[in-house]
């Protein structure tokens, strides 16, 4: 309809409520490499957080009369109060209610009111308007209205349409009087009439203004009128000033969705696209993409499903008295023949079709800074695709490419573009030399890019120049170590001798035993990782060695007097010691570790902490038999019992398979439980449940069929009995008389 409209009145300016610090880059839209969707990114140089997205789709009326300006060599001007003059707090109040042209700023998304609050104030006026004809929604209205209205060009009148939507907006505006008005809206409408004025004094005759439907009522020529010039002036007079920048960048559909948070946003983008790219067969074609997708997924639909889907959207659409079938009827059709009234698919389709995920393109000569250069040169020349679809990438370490593409994924990482997640996989938890990620370009990346071009031109100089601000102003250990790994795995030799120097300040300083642990496991990662992509551990060595000496020192020491909590914290961290220093294969560090976990293990401490030490020494190698002497002692009927049940949880918590394989162990462990009191049963029955709750059902279900087989093993027991020497116990017995009394049997 806009465009039949500038057909009719062939404008000689076009006047687009958009922002004017964008004027400069406005020519490009014209560009043949230019694929919406797309949008204007206005920012402060000084702080590009501070910045606006403007996003356009194919089907959007202002990109279509930016278009039809550009093509026809017109006047094409954005007339909306510029971005430079708008304050942050005004934006902020103005999204709450914003109307449905307000950009989608990119720092401050307050979320709209309830709409079912009695007291609301509404988020769109089409909704009432929707309302009142006996729709749901105004999207619903407006899309059955105007979107899927399918009148020939020659049989309608666009100018008398537009006409009538501004009369209803007129109404809208003094039904709802200042409940609609945002703090920024005076300001904004008094700038486009300004821009109005502006142009006719330049001498155009036959002006269009596109603006939200809001607005209308307030820039017509009849309007203009009723606002004097010099109070429209007065009104942006006191405005400070800022500079801004401005530059196109990819947008994606989803981000253009309402549910994205975006307040201009439309429910269904996908289906917009496909509504304006079609114009007959709409139900075929449609239906038609549903199939495609669902075969694409592994899922069942046949041409005789997508067929009777057609015909059962027409009739539903001939039973509502309309003359074509919309989204509604589509929908319905789809989910019972299509899906077979499954919903999971549904949202398989909403995603991907109703609202899609296509990813804009803009021009090679947008303006850029130096830092996204030389990012879109290492995507290219990677071969790594930008694409708005979640993808996995699975990288090989032994190939060279494959490691380039690591390293630029993790120098992005560093400087806070998450490009790619790197995924816990299971190929890469089999071999050290894979990585999976999980590749999904986001358009807010680049704001992300202009923030980091300030610490370098390219990327590897950027996230360099960044780990060494991080190494300044970083306060713990654990949190140096950590941006130590990455730093590995990046490869940022320049930045490694930085941040080793740090570490080892702050760990000549640090006193806690439980920070230096945290820090062992992740740099032994990096010794780890290092060997597979052949990098340089030569530095990370010697930091290794001098943090696990301080802790064998103080491990011991730190064990000691720990209440439930810490005592939970403190086996946590000794686990991750214990595979950190397993995975490093030294026979000098494993041993050492050891003889620090048996002093842990014998000492008075709290059983959860003495348990798993006594645990990792079984499965290193320790004899069965001194575990089951030490878990014999835990469990004897003289000990505590909340103390006896913490010690079993800790040696068992994770895995039940050493009671699987040690009919011994299992006999201690049975014969305990069998001999508690009942009172006593029911205080360490939680902790007892808890502990096997750990095990993986086959473990459960072995030890219950072992214990089910053999009764009441009392394996401890017999083997007691059967080793006693009577002659040796009778010279303990007169001790045994004194300590216990004369009543002793």
């Amino acid at each position: 309809m806009v465009v039949r409209a500038f057909e009719r009145l062939d404008p000689d300016a076009v006047l687009i409520e958009g922002p004017p610090d964008a004027q400069d880059v406005l020519m490009l839209a014209g560009h043949k490499a230019m694929k919406p969707p797309v949008a204007l990114l206005v920012y402060e140089p000084e702080r590009p957080s501070e910045a606006a997205y403007y996003p356009f789709a194919t089907f959007s009326p202002e990109w279509q009369s930016i278009r039809w300006g550009l093509e026809r060599q017109r006047e094409v001007r954005f007339i909306d109060l510029p971005r430079s003059l708008r304050t942050p707090a005004d934006e902020s109040e103005a999204l709450t209610a914003a109307p449905p042209t307000e950009p989608h700023d990119s720092i401050n998304d307050a979320p709209s009111e309830d709409p079912s609050s009695p007291n609301a104030v509404p988020r769109d006026p089409l909704d009432q308007l929707a309302k009142s004809a006996g729709f749901s929604d105004g999207e619903a209205w407006w899309g059955r209205l105007i979107e899927e209205y399918r009148g020939a060009s020659g049989e309608d009148n666009p100018i008398g349409m537009f006409d009538s939507i501004r009369e209803a907006m007129a109404a809208a505006r003094a039904e709802l009087g200042d409940l609609r008005r945002d703090p920024g809206e005076p300001s904004r409408e008094a700038h486009m009439r300004r821009a109005i004025r502006t142009a006719v004094k330049e001498g155009f005759e036959r002006i269009a203004v596109v603006c939200g439907a809001w607005h209308a009522p307030v820039l017509s020529a009849d309007a203009l009128g009723q606002f004097s010039a010099k109070a429209d002036n007065d009104l942006i007079k006191g405005l400070s000033k800022r500079k801004t920048a401005a530059t196109w960048i990819p947008w994606t559909y989803d981000r253009l969705a309402l549910d994205s948070g975006y307040g201009a946003g439309i429910a269904s983008p996908g289906w917009y696209e496909h509504l304006w790219v079609h114009h007959d067969k709409l139900a075929e074609r449609w239906l038609t993409k549903v199939a495609r997708l669902m075969r694409k997924g592994d899922l069942d639909a046949s041409p005789a499903s997508v067929i009777e889907s057609v015909r059962l959207a027409e009739s539903l659409a001939a039973l509502r008295g309309r003359s074509i079938a919309g989204l509604d009827e589509l929908g319905e059709a789809t989910l019972s023949i299509l899906c077979h009234g499954n919903p999971m698919p549904m949202r398989m389709i909403e995603r991907k079709l109703l609202v899609g995920t296509k990813l804009g393109e803009v021009p090679d000569d947008v303006p850029t800074v130096p830092l996204q250069r030389d990012l879109a040169a290492l995507q290219k020349s990677l071969r790594m695709k930008v694409s708005a679809d979640s993808e996995i990438l699975d990288l090989d370490q032994r190939k060279q490419m494959d490691i380039a593409r690591s390293h630029l994924l993790h120098r992005l990482s560093i400087l806070n573009i998450p490009w790619g997640t790197l995924e816990d996989d299971q190929a890469q938890r089999k071999s050290t030399f894979h990585e999976v990620w999980k590749l999904e370009w986001k358009p807010e990346f680049a704001v992300a890019i202009m923030e980091a071009a300030r610490w370098g031109n390219t990327v590897e100089e950027a996230a360099g120049a960044f780990v060494a601000d991080q190494a300044k102003s970083a306060g713990t250990l654990q949190d140096l170590t950590q941006l130590l790994r990455h730093v590995m795995l990046a490869e940022l030799p320049g930045a490694i001798q930085t941040l080793v120097r740090r570490i080892q300040e702050l760990s000549a300083l640090a006193a806690d035993v439980g920070n230096l642990m945290d820090a062992l496991t992740p740099l032994a990662q990096v010794l780890r990782y290092g060997n597979v992509r052949k990098t340089d551990t030569s530095l990370i060595e010697p930091v290794v060695l001098g943090l696990f000496a301080r802790i064998c020192a103080g491990l011991r020491p730190a064990c000691g007097s720990l209440d439930d909590d810490a005592a939970a914290l403190m086996r946590l961290r000794i686990d991750a010691a214990q595979v950190a220093l397993s995975n490093l294969s030294r026979d000098d560090l494993l041993g050492a570790w050891r003889v620090e976990l048996r002093k842990v293990g014998d000492d008075d401490i709290h059983g959860l902490v003495a348990g798993r030490a006594w645990r990792h020494l079984l499965d290193s190698g320790s004899s069965p038999e001194e575990a089951a002497t030490r878990l014999s002692l835990a469990l004897s009927r003289g000990n505590d019992p909340a103390k006896a049940s913490a010690w079993l949880e800790g040696f068992l918590g994770g895995s039940g398979m050493v009671l699987v394989h040690d009919a011994r162990l299992l006999g201690i462990v049975d014969e305990w439980v069998t001999s508690l009191p009942r009172d006593v049963f029911e205080q360490v029955c939680p902790i007892a449940r808890r502990t096997f709750a750990t095990f993986e059902k086959p473990e459960r279900r072995q030890i219950g069929e072992k214990i089910a087989r053999h009764g009441q093993l009392g394996a401890s027991t017999a083997a007691t009995i059967a080793d006693y020497d009577a002659p040796r116990g009778s010279l303990v017995e007169p001790v045994l008389r004194l300590i216990l009394g004369e009543e002793y049997p």
